[in-house]
């Protein structure tokens, strides 16, 4: 079947035909093409189209489509396991190779998803804590738990969906929102409910209102408010969580959170989440602590091989982390040098492997209210454009762009080739 011919069959079966509303392309508009494969930094359509991949599965095929180490790991796991729902060695490799690489990981719970391991983090924050109130930042993403679909970024934004409907008043009433990158609001906030105040939960680098890098001071700002206020800080790095650096965002700030949440990378592509921090924290959790969470599919060993795979060889190839800083470097100088010549207003903000294009008059983009202002209309002729010329992107203004270490200079250059020949 083609393209269209998959799509259009779809959504008789399946919402919009999608099983997560950006793959709809609705605010592009195009039909988006049905994937079939991928090896390596590029992916192919059902009607045989080639593209560079910068979308990369959201974040975590950092090593490429079906790297042969991570399809070996799977492979050679399924011949004698798939699924038992109970303790295995593999579990444990992994676990212990994150806690013994990373730096401020004592013990780690396995999850299934980033969404799965930012409400269960809230939830052992509040356990810890004894306190019930969440601060959340204006376009921050942390998956579609109830208590974080207030003012959240990514997908709600795309959709222009102020919330989410089917979400009780009474189940955000305990999320305070503040303003990204403005230490001096999360302080006001603090004045007035720092007594019950759980945790402050943040992306160091937000990528779902687009790339934002959170400034350093107002980072460090935040480690100090809640040790001054006997509040947990949880760095959500689901996104930046090896891929910005090996040790995530907070290795590139040295800031130590009490919790660390991630997903994408750390299942090696297969549905994987994880939280860890602090000894003394992750024993409040069931069966040693009161603090309930389970899953029946946590610690999958199909899951946990290709994690252990592709953990090790990003460890174990520094080399890997200054290659993706290289051709970032070149396509965030060689899109600015584009835009300037051409007489396009954009912002391009970047930490490593992930970048964004905001399309916009402002010389800067920090915080939510800035993504906001940002020309969605123009960025759906560029989407469009780029997408002819096989240059696969996020469909959305408020998405992330990823690289991984099977692309070259030639496809910065195609890339760029692409941007060159783009009209307003």
């Amino acid at each position: 079947m083609r393209n269209d011919d998959i799509f259009n069959e779809s959504k008789l079966y399946m919402p919009g035909g999608v099983n997560s509303p950006v793959r709809a392309f609705k605010d592009v508009p195009l039909n988006p093409p049905v994937i079939k494969r991928g090896k390596g930094a590029y992916i192919y359509d059902e009607d045989g189209n080639k593209y560079i991949d910068f979308v990369c599965s959201w974040g975590p095929m950092i090593l490429g489509h079906c790297d042969d180490d991570v399809v070996k790991a799977i492979k050679d796991t399924s011949e004698n396991a798939i699924s038992f729902g109970a303790t295995t060695e593999l579990e444990l490799e992994l676990a212990k190779y994150v806690c013994t690489t990373l730096d401020n990981v004592e013990m780690l719970r396995m999850v299934n998803s980033g969404t799965e391991a930012t409400m269960s983090a809230v939830k052992l924050a509040r356990g810890c804590t004894g306190r019930n109130k969440i601060i959340k930042f204006a376009g921050c993403y942390h998956g579609h738990f109830d208590d974080f679909l207030v003012e959240a970024g990514s997908g709600v934004m795309t959709e222009g969906i102020p919330g989410s409907a089917g979400v009780p008043e009474d189940s955000v009433k305990n999320t305070l929102i503040a303003k990204y990158n403005d230490l001096s609001n999360v302080e006001k906030i603090f004045e007035k409910h720092g007594k019950d105040i759980a945790a402050i939960i943040v992306e160091p680098v937000a990528g779902n209102m687009g790339v934002i890098p959170g400034d350093a001071n107002f980072l460090k700002g935040l480690r100090s408010i809640c040790d001054k206020n006997g509040s947990l800080l949880i760095f959500d790095e689901v996104m930046s969580g090896f891929r910005v650096a090996y040790k995530g965002a907070q290795s590139i700030y040295g800031i130590k959170p009490d919790i660390t949440t991630f997903a994408k990378i750390i299942g090696g592509g297969l549905p994987c989440g994880a939280y860890g921090g602090r000894k003394e924290i992750m024993e409040k959790l069931s069966p040693m602590g009161p603090v309930y969470q389970a899953g029946t599919m946590s610690g999958n060993p199909l899951v946990m091989a290709a994690g252990i795979a592709t953990l090790k060889k990003l460890h174990d190839n520094p080399d890997y982390y200054a290659h993706l800083e290289k051709l970032g470097a070149k396509l965030e100088q060689g899109i600015g040098d584009i835009a300037k010549k051409k007489g396009i207003n954009v912002v391009v903000n970047r930490c490593g492997a992930m970048f964004a294009i905001f399309f916009t008059k402002d010389s800067e983009v920090r915080n939510y209210e800035d993504a906001k202002k940002c020309d969605t209309s123009l960025f759906a002729k560029y989407f469009q454009h780029m997408i002819s010329k096989g240059i696969y992107i996020a469909p959305s203004q408020f998405e992330a762009i990823f690289l991984n270490v099977k692309h070259t200079e030639e496809d910065i250059d195609k890339f760029l080739e692409a941007f060159s020949t783009f009209e307003v």
